[in-house]
């Protein structure tokens, strides 16, 4: 009969208490960090209708669940004042968030591969979840509700005159390069300051981001809010996205290794 060594099962049990530790912080993180997002997002609307003259004020919002994040409007009155289409204020009202999230997507990627943002990894963390936060929003309507008549994408589309299709593809491109420089060249780094070697809080890593990316925000959003409408079914695409990346971006695998 073999006797546990008792110093290795010291040594598990602290992986996984410092996996749980740093598990409900960056749930935590991120939680606050979404509901920064959802304001930053409601205010760009409401703040560029203002500026441009469509409304009284920018902070007629109304505010809704900031943990399910619904109930949410910017307030503005999309019928009233672009009763038709072709208004390119009404693209600037409906797509300014868009804009917002991905600038600071790009300048937040940039920034978390810098020296000095690596050094000091509490920025790092903060950071890499407040561009994860962004990320969620953007895949959540650029690829899964390009298509629709209203919202933001669809006020774009129409103020603009375009093809739905122009928006999904060049932003499922700029997407997919997203999610390559993030897990390719970024998650590895989060690995490193935060993992310290243990498989098991890279698993819990991995699974959270590819959870609030494809899931959370996206896919599970999509297909429980959009049912009936057909274009539920993009929804879909977020479980897969969740399940190809889980697979190719397996701690250990080719595609996670550090450069």
């Amino acid at each position: 009969m073999q006797i546990p060594d008792n110093g290795e099962t010291m040594k598990e049990s602290g992986r996984v208490n410092s996996t749980l530790r740093y598990g409900l912080i960056m749930i935590a993180t991120f939680l606050v960090l979404q509901f920064a997002v959802i304001l930053l997002h409601e205010f760009t609307h409401s703040t560029t209708a203002w500026l441009l003259g469509d409304t009284t004020g920018p902070f007629d919002i109304v505010r809704g669940n900031p943990l399910m994040m619904t109930g949410w409007d910017e307030g503005v009155h999309y019928s009233r004042l672009f009763p038709s289409g072709g208004h390119v204020e009404e693209a600037m009202i409906g797509g300014g968030p868009l804009l917002v999230h991905m600038v600071i997507i790009a300048l937040g990627m940039f920034a978390l591969q810098i020296k000095w943002v690596i050094a000091r990894k509490w920025l790092f963390h903060g950071l890499y979840w407040f561009v994860l936060a962004n990320f969620m929003e953007l895949i959540a309507y650029v690829v899964m509700r390009p298509f629709s008549a209203g919202g933001d994408t669809g006020h774009f589309n129409r103020g603009l005159g375009l093809s739905p299709w122009i928006l999904f593809v060049v932003g499922t491109v700029l997407v997919l390069l997203g999610v390559y420089i993030l897990f390719r060249n970024i998650l590895p780094v989060m690995y490193t300051l935060f993992a310290r070697g243990s498989r098991l809080t890279e698993w819990a890593i991995l699974l959270f981001s590819a959870f609030v990316l494809f899931l959370w925000g996206s896919g599970l959003r999509v297909v429980c809010y959009v049912y009936p409408d057909p274009q539920w079914m993009f929804g879909l695409s977020g479980f897969a996205a969740f399940g190809a990346v889980l697979f190719l971006c397996r701690p250990g695998g080719e595609t996670n290794r550090e450069t």
